[in-house]
């Protein structure tokens, strides 16, 4: 199966999306204020927060909205922003942790807000537990409880024992206990985004697809050329993630694009399913290679994981996470496999967002490199960047672009191959104990 052609890849998504009406090709020059390159969850809230704060705006997209992992990720909402964010205090200083830990909390809350009030079928459900796969993450799962609460987080959140894991969260015996967040959830990533490009639409957003950007001359007046016509505005948003590729090689060295890959099943019955999974939650594990895994509103269990850093895809996704899912629930034995698919992360070396302007062209902003935590924080990068682009300030921005990254090493062609070396090792030691 072909992953990457213009047009959607073949995934329950896909099949199960509301609208997929396709906005037009660029096909003349046109002139805004801000030009935002990039239809996923970046681009098309950028837009939204800029529109919603009086700017002009133009989205061009290469292929369709939500064609990379936008439309194609695991539908987890999870608090949290990266890993461990304490170690940047020596960037930001204790009160930009504090903040980066309040964004990581509120990010969940925004995309909530923003589907509420814009009424955006997706399929939103709250529930989600981590699982410990050792007693010793199970211990860091109890600091982590304890964190939460001296912390004053909200929702409800609550330790599920080993012996009480296969009655209150799932129906299987590989895991040492969980914690369970009813602040965070899951949802039908694909519908999401198609329904925010609605109401960027609606909002006055010029929203074009099949319009990929061949050059982009820099300038006071920034000039984005593609096959149709030029955009020429005074501000421009990268928001390509593990897509940007070389249209800006300052940037696309700190990314690196990591494979991810997901299977859903035939619908299951409805008592298989509340079997499986009793409260409908979203649940992921915390190895290496981690599994993620939920049901969709048909009851299909959505199985994903097994990322890769290799640069290449398996040949046949189902055979390759079929025993994957097997591990975790072998009473799935004789189910049917109805749709396999991937696509590409942007994973950085910290494992924390990237977000800020480039230094030799102050006009052009970016967000990128959400590291498997993309769908709320590719929209609290985007309100930052609305802000800082609207006001010329935001502490957010501020906080978040003080933060510094690395280039991979190795060039365009061993990053790959470096970097799984590395996961590699992290794995057999995981293996080992």
């Amino acid at each position: 199966m072909n992953q990457y052609t213009q047009e959607h890849t073949q995934s329950y998504y896909a099949a199960s999306a509301h609208n997929l009406t396709p906005f037009p090709t660029l096909n003349e020059d046109l002139v805004a204020d801000v030009c935002v390159i990039g239809g996923g969850f970046t681009g098309v809230n950028t837009a939204i927060e800029l529109a919603q704060r009086g700017l002009s705006v133009i989205l061009l997209e290469a292929r369709r909205i939500g064609w990379g992992a936008s439309g194609r990720n695991g539908g987890q909402l999870i608090r949290g922003i990266g890993h461990d964010v304490s170690g940047f205090a020596r960037h930001v200083g204790a009160e930009g942790v504090a903040y980066m830990e309040r964004a990581g909390n509120e990010s969940v809350e925004l995309v909530g807000r923003r589907i509420r009030e814009h009424g955006i079928d997706c399929d939103l459900r709250w529930g989600f537990c981590e699982l410990a796969n050792t007693s010793a993450q199970f211990a860091g799962l109890k600091a982590e409880h304890a964190q939460l609460k001296e912390s004053g987080y909200v929702h409800e959140i609550r330790l599920v024992a080993p012996g009480k894991i296969r009655e209150q969260v799932v129906d299987s015996g590989v895991y040492a206990g969980g914690l369970v967040d009813m602040g965070s959830g899951h949802l039908h990533p694909l519908n999401l985004v198609l329904g925010e490009a609605r109401v960027a639409q609606g909002l006055g957003v010029r929203i074009f697809e099949q319009s990929a950007v061949l050059d982009i001359i820099h300038g006071s007046t920034v000039q984005v050329r593609c096959a149709g016509g030029t955009v020429r505005a005074g501000t421009l948003v990268l928001g390509c993630n593990a897509h940007l590729e070389e249209l800006e090689p300052k940037l696309s060295g700190k990314v690196l694009p990591a494979g991810s890959y997901i299977i859903a099943t035939e619908p299951l019955s409805v008592e298989l399913a509340a079997q499986l999974i009793p409260h409908n939650l979203s649940l992921c594990d915390q190895k290496v290679g981690l599994d993620y895994y939920r049901l969709s509103a048909d009851r299909r269990l959505l199985f994903g994981g097994a990322c890769h850093y290799s640069g290449r895809d398996p040949r046949d996704i189902a055979a390759y996470m079929r025993p994957q899912m097997l591990k975790v629930f072998p009473q799935l034995a004789d189910v049917r496999i109805d749709y396999q698919w991937g696509g590409k992360i942007g994973i950085t070396a910290n494992r924390f967002p990237q977000v800020g302007r480039l230094r030799q062209h102050p006009n052009v902003f970016y967000a990128q490199g959400y590291s498997g935590h993309g769908l709320n924080v590719t929209h609290w990068c985007a309100k930052l960047l609305g802000e800082a682009i609207h006001a010329g300030h935001s502490q957010g921005f501020d906080v978040f672009s003080a933060v510094p990254h690395m280039t991979f090493p190795g060039g365009r062609a061993l990053r790959s191959p470096l970097l799984a070396l590395g996961m590699l090792w992290y794995r057999m030691r995981e293996v080992l104990g």
